[in-house]
Formats: structure tokens, C-alpha cells, sequence
């Protein structure tokens, strides 16, 4: 991983590697997702103890709150003792916490008993009802809604078995991913999420360099002036070998030949031309 994208600087048409630089891409971000999802597992366990310490103070504070109501009875009863006996203010004391406390639960069970059912059964078997038709229409089995009927219990079984299936599934995922990506230290984390960012942010670079149009036009544009620049060259120097030829057998008979010298020179570069541009064309 470490010397695969290193920077590299040759020279040449990159978009040809944009596939494979894809292709790690798609590799590299799933496995930095899951140190990822690793390391914020570590934090949350951390923060997790921290936390619970955090409770067991508040805890502890709550009993002294308590200790301190405690107190304040204590008190209440003593004061009641300077004018009564100890045990009628002690009594005292606790029929007035009775009566508090049996006003509050009568006060509750009658909110409670008015907000009874607590779940709207037939709303939520109407909306029921509702999907079904809307899903098949009226081939729906209203039956299905009745959980002592057979069909929904029919139903159930095949919904467990589907459910105990994915759950099987996903069991089996979750070993398959504990065998790729075993349990790492937090210091090993830290190294392989470092190695892993600075390697996609090269991989990243190179991206946008196989992706830029402008440089990748530059060459072509400048390969294409080469090989016609070769081209050119060729044709004429071509073109003055033919002339030379055409001219050497003109000269041996009469001045009738000098007016095939420019066409003959033609058809040469021409020739030449069309051999030139078909070789360009097919190694560009």
C-alpha cells in the first residue's frame, strides 16, 4: 500500500489509469470506514466509563439527599415532641405521608384507567386493514389481522422463520467480517487510519491529475503535431525523390515530358500522404 501511488511525475496520457486508480479507490474506503467505525466504538466505551463514573457520583449524592429528608422527619417528629408525646408525633407524621401517598396513587390509577387502552387497537388494525387492500387489493385476507385465526398464525411462523433466516445471515456476515477485519488497539488504529488517510489523499492527487482534460489534451494535441511534423517531412522528402526520378526520365526525351512532372510529383505525394496519415491514424 505504501509504494503503489507514491508521487510519480512520467510523462504520458494518465487516464489510462484511471480505472485502476477507481478500482483502489472502492478498495481503500470501505476498510477506512471500518477503523473508523472501530475507533468511534473505542471513544463511546471510553466516554461510556466515564460517564458511568460520572453516575456513580450523582448516585451517591442522591442517597445524601435522601439522608437529608431523612433528617428532616427526624426533625419534624422532635419538634412535635416538645408539645406531645414522641410516638403520637411519630405517628402523626406517618399517617400524614399515608394520606399523601394514597391521595397520589388513587389520583394515578384514575389517569391511568382514563388513558386505557394504552395502544389504539383498532386504529392501528384499520390502518392494517388499509395496506393490505392497498397492497392486494381484494384478494386481501382479513383474517390475517386476527392473531388467534390460523392464517395469522400461518403468518407469524413464516415471518419467524424468514426473521431466525436473516438473523442466521447476518451472523454468518458479521464472522466473515470479524475473520477480514479482526479486533485492533487503539494505537494500531490510530497508524492504520494515519497510513490509510495519507495513501488516499495520494491516490486522490493522482486523481485529479489523470482527470484534468486540459494536460491530457496538451499531449495529444502535441503527439499528433509530432507525428504529423514526421508526416510532413516524410511526404516532402518523398516528393523530391519522385521529382528527382520523373525529372531524370523526362530529361531523356522531348519537351513533352514537362508536363507530367507536376502531376507525377502529385500522385507521389499523395500517395505518400495517404500511407503517412493511415500509420498516424492507427498508432496514435
Amino acid at each position: 500500500m505504501s509504494g503503489r501511488h507514491t508521487g510519480r511525475t512520467s510523462q504520458g496520457l494518465r487516464i489510462t489509469a484511471l480505472p485502476r486508480t477507481l478500482k483502489l479507490l472502492f478498495r481503500l474506503a470501505p476498510r477506512q470506514l471500518n477503523d473508523e467505525i472501530a475507533f468511534a466504538k473505542i471513544e463511546l466505551k471510553r466516554k461510556g466509563i466515564q460517564v458511568g463514573v460520572a453516575a456513580a457520583f450523582l448516585a451517591v449524592a442522591l442517597i445524601f439527599v435522601a439522608f437529608l429528608m431523612v433528617g428532616l422527619i427526624v426533625a419534624a417528629i422532635m419538634g412535635l415532641a416538645t408539645i406531645m408525646p414522641a410516638w403520637l408525633a411519630a405517628l402523626l407524621v406517618c399517617a400524614l405521608f399515608l394520606v399523601i401517598a394514597l391521595i397520589s396513587a388513587l389520583i394515578g390509577l384514575r389517569k391511568f384507567k382514563q388513558a386505557m387502552p394504552l395502544v389504539p387497537a383498532e386504529t392501528i388494525r384499520g390502518i392494517k386493514h388499509d395496506l393490505g387492500i392497498a397492497k392486494e387489493g381484494s384478494g386481501f385476507n382479513a383474517e390475517l389481522l386476527d392473531p388467534a385465526s390460523p392464517e395469522a398464525k400461518a403468518a407469524k411462523a413464516a415471518k419467524d422463520e424468514a426473521a431466525a433466516k436473516a438473523k442466521a445471515e447476518k451472523e454468518a456476515k458479521a464472522e466473515a467480517h470479524k475473520t477480514e477485519f479482526p479486533h485492533a488497539s487503539e494505537p494500531e488504529l490510530h497508524r492504520r487510519l494515519e497510513q490509510r488517510r495519507r495513501h488516499l489523499a495520494q491516490v486522490r492527487d493522482e486523481l485529479d491529475t489523470e482527470l484534468d482534460i486540459k494536460p491530457q489534451a496538451m499531449f495529444v494535441l502535441g503527439a499528433a503535431r509530432e507525428k504529423l511534423g514526421e508526416g510532413k517531412a516524410a511526404v516532402e522528402h518523398g516528393a523530391a525523390a519522385a521529382s528527382q526520378k520523373f525529372a531524370a526520365f523526362s530529361g531523356s526525351r522531348d519537351g513533352a515530358g514537362v508536363r507530367w512532372k507536376p502531376l507525377a510529383a502529385l500522385a507521389a505525394s499523395a500517395t505518400i500522404f495517404a500511407v503517412l496519415l493511415r500509420r498516424l491514424l492507427r498508432n496514435p
